[in-house]
This record gives C-alpha cells, sequence and structure tokens, in this order.
C-alpha cells in the first residue's frame, strides 16, 4: 500500500458513503421511532452523519430476525466448511476495503488514521481468517463409558449472541466478538458505541456480500440506556458478550438475572501496572514501550499501562526519557500521517480526563503535558501527561482515567512492587521489565492479571486469550478459548444391545 498523505486521505473522507440505518434481516433500515442522533467527528466537532437512534422496539426487531435465521438453519447447521468459505471472503472483503474502515474509525473516534489503516482495519480482517480457519478443525468428544454404552459430547452453538462493545477500537472489538460468535454457528444482534458506529455499519454490510445468510448479523446502533439494556434484558438472547466500564458490566449481569439467565461475559476496566526494574539494561527500549503503553490510541485502551512502577535509581533517568517521548508525542489532525497522537473520542471523555489531570496537579507532580489544545480552535484533543511524586492512593494511580495521562512512583523492593501493583480493583494486564529470568519468573507469577508482558507491553495474539481477573471482568476474547463461551455443551448418550452371538 502506498503511503497517502493527509491530502489523499482527506480526499478519500469527502468521498465516502456513511451507512447510516440499523442493519437487521440483511438489510438496512430506519429505527422503528424513526429518531436519529449525530456522529460527530472529534477532530472538527463536525457532524458526520446522522445514525438510526434504535430503541427496544429495534431490539426485538433484530433479535427476532437473529432467532429466526438461527432456527432455519441456513448458518448454524451449515458445514464447517461452508461457514469458513464465507468468513474467508469476508476478511478478504475487509482487506479490500482496508482504506474506508480505517477513515470510518478515525473520523468517527478520532484515532490516527495511520494506526487504523496499519493495526486496526488489518487485525479485523487477520481476526476473521483467523477463526475461519479453525472452525473444520474443532473436535467434539467421546466420552468413556461402561460397554454397550456410547457418550457423545458435542460444542454446539447458544443461539442468539448479544455483543455490546466499546468506542476505542469500534471495529476490532466488533470482530473480536463477531467472528468467534459467528464462527460456531450463532446468530449475532452487535450493538455498537453509540461514539462509534460507522464501521460497524458497513462491517454488516460486507458480510452480507461475504454471504452471510439475512438475520445472521445485525447491527443495532443506539443509546447504552436504551438499545443496550434492552439487549442485556432480552428474553431470546442465549448470550452476551460486553467491553466496556466495570460499572456497565455490572448491569449487565444484573439485567440477566432479572430476565432469563442469560451467559454475560465481561471485559471491563483497567488500570494496568508497568513495573521498571533496575536490572533491566534496555531502558531505552522500556521507556519507548511505556510510552507507547499509556499514549497509543490516546490512552483509550482498557489495557493501558497507566501505573508505571519504577525502581527508585532508576526513576530519574527513566522520567528524563519518558518526558523526552512525551513531548514528541504531541496530538495533530488524526488524517495527517504525521501527527503522534489523535482526538479524544468526544467533550465528555475530554473533560473526564481533564478533571483528572487538574485535580492531579493539587497532589502530584505535573512532568510535562497536562493542558487541552486545539487545532484551528477545535477538537478534543489532551496532551501527553506525566505525573510522578505521588501517593499509591492518589486517584491518579487508582481510577480508569481512559486517556492519555501515565502516573509514575518510585519503589525500593520487588516486594513492594508486587503489593503497589496488585493494589487495585482490576486486573486486565501488566508488564514487566528486568533482564534477571528468575525475577521475571517470579513476578509474573504473583501479578494477579489476566496478561503479564515480560519485556514489552500489552501482548496479544489471536492464539492467546485476552481477559482480566477481579473486576476488570472473566470474559476472554481471542485465541480457541473465546469459542467455548459462544457454545455450549451437549450431551447425546446411546444405549445400544451388545452382540450376543
Amino acid at each position: 500500500m502506498a503511503e497517502n498523505t493527509l491530502q489523499d486521505w482527506q480526499s478519500r473522507a469527502a468521498a465516502l458513503h456513511f451507512r447510516n440505518q440499523a442493519f437487521m434481516g440483511g438489510k438496512f433500515v430506519d429505527s422503528a421511532s424513526g429518531k436519529t442522533f449525530d456522529s460527530i467527528n472529534p477532530a472538527t466537532e463536525e457532524v458526520l452523519t446522522k445514525v438510526a437512534e434504535c430503541d427496544s422496539e429495534d431490539i426485538n426487531r433484530a433479535v427476532a430476525a437473529a432467532r429466526k435465521a438461527f432456527e432455519a438453519g441456513s448458518w448454524s447447521r451449515a458445514a464447517p466448511g461452508e461457514r469458513k468459505a464465507v468468513l474467508l471472503k469476508l476478511a478478504e472483503l475487509i482487506r479490500a476495503n482496508l482504506e474506508e474502515m480505517a477513515l470510518l474509525d478515525s473520523l468517527d473516534m478520532g484515532k490516527l488514521v495511520q494506526d487504523a489503516v496499519t493495526v486496526d482495519a488489518p487485525g479485523s480482517a487477520h481476526f476473521f481468517q483467523w477463526y475461519a480457519e479453525a472452525i473444520d478443525k474443532l473436535y467434539d468428544e467421546v466420552a468413556p463409558t461402561d460397554p454397550n454404552n456410547l457418550a457423545l459430547v458435542q460444542r454446539v452453538p447458544v443461539g442468539v449472541v448479544g455483543a455490546v462493545v466499546p468506542w476505542n477500537f469500534p471495529l476490532d472489538m466488533a470482530t473480536w466478538k463477531s467472528a468467534a460468535a459467528l464462527a460456531v454457528g450463532n446468530s449475532v444482534v452487535l450493538k455498537p458505541a453509540e461514539q462509534s458506529p460507522l464501521s460497524a455499519l458497513r462491517l454488516a454490510e460486507l458480510a452480507s456480500e461475504a454471504g452471510l445468510p439475512d438475520g445472521v448479523f445485525n447491527v443495532v446502533p443506539g443509546f447504552g440506556h436504551t438499545a443496550g439494556k434492552a439487549l442485556g434484558l432480552h428474553m431470546d438472547v442465549d448470550c452476551l458478550a460486553f467491553t466496556g466500564s466495570t460499572e456497565i458490566g455490572k448491569k449487565f449481569m444484573q439485567y440477566s438475572g432479572e430476565s432469563n439467565l442469560k451467559q454475560v461475559w465481561p471485559e471491563t476496566g483497567g488500570k494496568s501496572p508497568n513495573l521498571i526494574f533496575a536490572d533491566c539494561e534496555d531502558l531505552d527500549t522500556a521507556a519507548d514501550m511505556a510510552s507507547f503503553g499509556i499514549f497509543f490510541n490516546q490512552g483509550e485502551v482498557c489495557s493501558a499501562n497507566s501505573r508505571l512502577y519504577v525502581e527508585r535509581s532508576v526513576k530519574d533517568t527513566m522520567l528524563e526519557k519518558l518526558k523526552a517521548r512525551a513531548d514528541a508525542t504531541q496530538p495533530g489532525n488524526p488524517l495527517n500521517p504525521e501527527s503522534k497522537m489523535g482526538a479524544i473520542v468526544n467533550e465528555t471523555q475530554t473533560q473526564g480526563i481533564m478533571h483528572f489531570v487538574d485535580e492531579g496537579k493539587k497532589s502530584a507532580t505535573l512532568i510535562t503535558g497536562g493542558e487541552r489544545i486545539y487545532l484551528e480552535g477545535k477538537g478534543c484533543f489532551v496532551q501527553p501527561t506525566i505525573f510522578a511524586d505521588l501517593e499509591q492512593s492518589n486517584p491518579l494511580a487508582r481510577d480508569e482515567i481512559f486517556g492519555p495521562v501515565l502516573s509514575v512512583i518510585a519503589f525500593d523492593t520487588e516486594a513492594e512492587a508486587i503489593e503497589m501493583a496488585n493494589d487495585s480493583i482490576y486486573g486486565l494486564a501488566a508488564s514487566l521489565w528486568t533482564d534477571n529470568l528468575s525475577r521475571a519468573c517470579r513476578v509474573a507469577e504473583e501479578l494477579n492479571v489476566g496478561t503479564v508482558s515480560v519485556n514489552t507491553v500489552d501482548a496479544l495474539s489471536a492464539q492467546t486469550p485476552f481477559g482480566g481477573m477481579k473486576q476488570s471482568g472473566f470474559g476472554r476474547d481471542l485465541s480457541l478459548h473465546s469459542l467455548e463461551k459462544y457454545t455450549a455443551l451437549k450431551t447425546t448418550w446411546i444405549k445400544y444391545k451388545p452382540n450376543r452371538s
């Protein structure tokens, strides 16, 4: 792919056609009420399009379409090879429309288009391909029994899967849920975040083009307190997968108990620690990755390494390195390939981040950043910000800010570092830096999180499960393990007559 200039991206953006209706039963439709909401570009504050504002009636329609498709069996009972072929074609269609998919996410939520076109959109295609390739390599079981008995244990699709995904990685998160759920034969009703619905709607169109039967994949844009709640309470949704805040994850657990005891798989908040020991010889790489771990995607990452614990003897050195990297990572136009950081998703999130920053200035030492900036007088941009000299009890070190704000705390001993790292209601991910193999193994074993990255940050792949501990939830995305939440174990026990000859 030839490198695009700012003018190239602006030209492509101007030519985009936004899909702004709900997608259900294989076609785009208006919301039942006819209501719409504005999809706003946070970098320019301009309205991109008006999107169908769906509510409980639309959720009913989408779930009915999904159930009808599931019962018809054209997808749920299709041969694994048939589902594989369709999802492989969908992966290729995403690749064929890579720049469009990247632009939709960049315009919708402010991320750098360069990141979206090199990481997010190709990642989405990769995950669809990975689950497509896995479909015909999954085996059922034969249980050990007494003679003249045959016990078959099958993994069968659960039925209708509701998926509620966040705004920070709109296309990727939609893919993480839907690719696995579709691979094993479910029908899906996806509610994208109201801040970023556009790529999900285009994904639905590509899925239909790839050959997914009508009703198997439905996208219902709307607000969390209406459409999201209705999906959580719906009596005909068999499973709900959610990525978002811990507060809302708890609500979906409550909705399950108030309705049909549907399975709920939450992946929720995070406040990931990053531990740098003095025996890490390559402090430059550690600083590079620590900066990446908090400033990538404007810090709007559930597993962002927002707490940095540094052994005291190298703290000042690390602060100098981090400040230099932060100062070189200033936000700019998300469509400019030269920009190092994009826009915050909306005004509400921007004000929330700045509240933490303003309070932090009263209780900690501001090393760099700490200001909201504007481009041509507009936009939701926050400088990469670093605080030091704060207590472990400071909200900067405890609360999920979901923005480009790093807290740096010194430690003296390994035990102290582990204690502070684990002193959190969250347990999504952690990183540590050391050249001592014994320490790496020892500390990794003690960290109470879903993923520990050693001498890197935020490591993940299609082959490894992603999810957390504690109030980061217990849902797992990626890897073959994620298929477990979208399937049910079904036993068929056959007793047959012995051969009496």
